[in-house]
């Protein structure tokens, strides 16, 4: 896994009631009993700790935050468009 996922599993480790170690890319976020506020938190630390903004309307992009991997996907492409550095910050 690399250093991007890595970090995502981190902060969703972070915020679930209910931790769990087998987290990889193909699992659900509806996997994860993660609450509705808890997932407004994990996005916020995820735009911190990247120095991205994730847009996000609920109504349109609930497809993109479906999985963990997409998850990653969504923050690599980001990262990319707006030249943030790759690595997370400390």
């Amino acid at each position: 896994m690399d250093e991007v996922a890595t970090k995502i599993i981190e902060i969703l480790r972070k915020h679930m009631k209910e931790p769990r170690d087998d987290i990889n890319a193909s699992t659900a976020l509806t996997d994860l009993k993660i609450e509705s506020l808890d997932l407004a938190m994990i996005v916020f630390d995820i735009e911190d700790a990247f120095g991205v903004e994730i847009p996000y309307n609920a109504n349109e992009e609930a497809g993109d935050f479906k999985t963990v991997g997409s998850v990653v996907d969504k923050v690599k492409a980001l990262i990319e468009s707006t030249g943030a550095p790759a690595g997370a910050k400390a």
